[in-house]
Parts: structure tokens; C-alpha cells; sequence
């Protein structure tokens, strides 16, 4: 086998040579200097360069599909189709609820959530329709100025799309909660939906609520469904309007609009865990087992703290709807808060003069059963017996100034009454 041939060192003809290393040229200052020159211009160059390439291309490829869009145009068999005009769209099924704040919770007049139908709008009518499909929908905030003119009732996707407002620079997304929806069998309702911001800052001073599709399922494609939008409405942001007390409160206020109870405190926590979260439902617990809402508050409710809060739900205005409780042998009318106005005992009509105690007794009970089963009371609207006064009611001075103790054996004698009829 042939011995392996290496690289031979003697094919320079200076490789042998003793001041070979030396003879090896050292780049000069100045070469250095003209290639760190030459490298800056090229990347100052470059810098230069790319911005206007980046224009020219940008403006080229403008033009050309601006061409090929006339080209397009002028070819019937190759135009693409526009969104085909339809009667379909959007609408809110109610108006929000007003006055709205940031960070509160968005709901409708009724103070339920707001809801999304989707509506055929031929003719005169809205009739609601569906879709094969599900349908996507984007909630947006709209300036309050469009569309431009009350009166004017369409719009075209771009004029709704540049009208949509986003938040300030440096502010958190002006609308938070479930934003994008599924629409399914014509009908959605919306999620929590809070603003972040007041609307002082655009020029209107107000926002809309809008609604658009973006996306539609099979066979939908080329229809336009148009956006749906609330009223304008401002959006207020001062924190302390959102826990203000009411004077005076109203029957269907949260509890905690009375006195000494804070939103989502302690107390407010303690009643809604009971069941108690407007002020008729604390005023019915009050007149029928004082003592037991005494336990639900805790000791942490002062004796002078209840006479306040008490005090002021005593002021709610009472409203001109009734209750009635029937039984085999009795009629009771009861006022919102659960005291006997008028009863009927064995057809005969009982009068205010005084009741011996065993007739109370009756009585009470009557009134806590109707307490017990006051979702399946009869309410009548139109003040039948507002104007007379409660059979059986706490006086107030007595509430005021004794414990629960003595409450519960005082709520029958503000009022005392004479019954002609025979009770049992």
C-alpha cells in the first residue's frame, strides 16, 4: 500500500525562509481608519435607503392595485361582489338604564342585562328573525355626534367603523367585559359591560353603544346586517355617586342605600346572604320578626345605629300597590311592607277601634303566613286601601327607643282596633 502523501510546506518557496513571519505585511493605521469609513457609509447608506425603497415599493404596489381593481371593474365576469343591501340588523331590545358611571355595571331599564335581537326591518315593522347560522358581534363605544342628523337611519360600514372611540392614551381599554358575542337564533344577551372613563373628554361629551357583525356563517357572506347603536347617554365619573344614599328611599332600592349600611360591607353582606336586598324586603322582615333581622345584622349594629337606618327606610314612599292574602274565611290587604290595612273575616269588614288579644294573635299569623307566601299574594295597582291606615303597625316612637324584644310585642299596638266580627 502506498505511504499516504502529506501537504508539503516546501511548495512556498518563503515558507523556509527565517524572517518568513515577518515578512507578512501588518494592515496600516490608515487602512483601518478607510475601512471603518467605508463601513459607516454603507450602514448610514443603507439607512438612508431604506425608507425611500420602502415608499417607492409601497406606492408601486398602490398603483398597481389600483389598476388591477379598474381592470376588475370593467369586467363583469370578474367584479367581486359587494355586500348585497338587505333589511336585516341589529338592534338593542331596551335602552340602558341611566345614569351610568365608570366601573358599574351596564344593564337595561329594567335592570336586567342588554340584550341583541336581530330584526327583518321590511315595511314599517321590526319583526325578529334568525339565521341559519350563528353570527359573531363586536360591542363597541360610538361618539355620542354620530350619526349626524337624529333623523338619519342609515349608514355605511366605513362612516359606523370611524366612528367607533377607543380609549385615551395611556388609559385602560374604555370598555371592558364580554365584548365578542355569539349570536345564536336571532336573540343574545350581553355580558358585564363597565366603562373605565367618563366621556367629558371627546367633543360631544357623550358616548352610543354600538353593535357590528364580523363575522357570519355560510352563505351569508355577501349580506349586509347593519350595526345596531343605543341613544346617547353620558357617562359620569364620580365614585361617590355610586354609593350615595336616597332621600328618601325608594321600596325597590338595594339595602344598602339606608343609612349605616355601605355597599358590599359587612351588613350589606350579612342581609343580601338572607335574602334581604332592597329596602321593602328589609321593612317586611322589620314589621313581621324584628328580632330575627336584629340577629342578622349582628352586634355590630348598635342600638342607635338601627334607629338611624330604621328611620330613614321608614321614610320610603309606600307607592299605591296592595296585597291581598285570601284564605276559606278570611281576606287580608296588606301595604308593600307586609302590614294588614284591611281585613275581611267571615264577610264582615273589621274597623279600627281595638282587638282583644287572642284576635291579635290570629291576626299575626295571618300576616306571617301571608309574609311567608308573599310571591303568590295577589298585588293590585291603584291605591284601594292606601289611603286607610294599617291594622297592625309598629308605633314609631316605641321602635325607635325599644330592643328588638319589645318591638316584637309592641308591632300590634300603634293602632288600636275594634272587630265586629267573630275572629275564629
Amino acid at each position: 500500500m502506498a505511504a499516504k502523501r502529506y501537504f508539503d510546506d516546501s511548495a512556498d518557496p518563503d515558507s523556509n525562509h527565517p524572517n518568513y513571519k515577518r515578512m507578512r505585511k501588518t494592515p496600516s493605521f490608515a487602512s483601518v481608519i478607510k475601512e471603518v469609513v467605508m463601513v459607516n457609509f454603507l450602514d448610514n447608506f443603507c439607512a438612508a435607503l431604506e425608507p425611500m425603497l420602502r415608499r417607492v415599493v409601497h406606492e408601486e404596489v398602490e398603483n398597481g392595485l389600483r389598476q388591477c381593481s379598474r381592470s376588475i371593474g370593467r369586467s363583469p365576469s370578474l367584479r367581486i361582489k359587494a355586500l348585497e343591501p338587505s333589511n336585516l340588523r341589529l338592534i338593542f331590545s331596551k335602552k340602558p338604564s341611566l345614569p351610568i358611571f365608570t366601573n358599574s355595571k351596564i344593564v337595561d331599564s329594567d335592570g336586567h342585562p342588554l340584550q341583541l335581537l336581530l330584526v327583518d326591518a321590511t315595511g314599517d315593522c321590526l319583526v325578529p328573525t334568525t339565521l341559519a347560522s350563528p353570527i359573531k358581534v363586536e360591542i363597541v363605544v360610538l361618539d355620542g355626534d354620530f350619526p349626524i342628523g337624529e333623523n338619519e337611519a342609515t349608514w355605511t360600514n366605513e362612516e359606523f367603523n370611524k366612528n367607533i372611540i377607543k380609549e385615551r392614551v395611556g388609559k385602560r381599554p374604555l370598555l371592558t367585559g364580554e365584548l365578542n358575542i355569539t349570536m345564536r337564533d336571532g336573540v343574545v344577551s350581553l355580558g358585564d359591560l363597565e366603562f373605565t372613563d367618563n366621556s367629558s373628554w371627546i367633543r360631544s361629551r357623550r358616548f352610543r353603544l354600538g353593535a357590528k357583525v364580523v363575522h357570519v356563517g355560510k352563505g351569508q357572506n355577501n349580506v349586509r346586517i347593519m350595526e345596531a347603536m343605543t341613544d346617547t347617554f353620558m357617562v359620569k365619573d364620580h365614585r361617590g355617586e355610586l354609593y350615595k344614599k336616597h332621600y328618601p328611599p325608594a321600596l325597590g332600592d338595594d339595602v344598602w342605600r339606608l343609612e349605616k349600611i355601605g355597599k358590599d360591607g359587612t351588613f350589606h353582606k350579612k342581609l343580601t346572604s338572607h335574602g334581604i336586598k332592597t329596602v321593602q324586603d328589609f321593612l317586611k322582615l322589620a314589621n313581621i320578626d324584628p328580632e330575627k333581622l336584629r340577629r342578622i345584622l349582628g352586634s355590630g349594629m348598635s342600638e342607635k345605629m338601627w334607629e338611624v337606618t330604621y328611620r330613614h327606610a321608614k321614610t320610603c314612599e309606600m307607592g299605591t300597590k296592595s296585597y291581598i292574602a285570601r284564605g276559606t274565611t278570611y281576606t287580608l290587604f296588606l301595604n308593600p311592607i307586609c302590614q294588614v290595612v284591611k281585613a275581611i273575616i267571615n264577610g264582615q269588614i273589621c274597623h279600627n277601634r281595638e282587638l282583644r288579644g287572642i284576635q291579635r294573635a290570629y291576626i299575626e299569623k295571618l300576616v306571617k303566613d301571608a309574609y311567608i307566601n308573599w310571591s303568590s299574594l295577589e298585588e293590585v295597582d291603584g291605591g284601594l286601601v292606601m289611603n286607610e291606615q294599617a291594622l297592625l303597625t309598629q308605633g314609631e316612637a316605641k321602635v325607635l327607643h325599644q330592643n328588638a324584644y319589645q318591638l316584637q310585642h309592641t308591632m300590634l299596638t300603634a293602632e288600636e282596633c275594634t272587630c265586629d266580627c267573630n275572629w275564629i
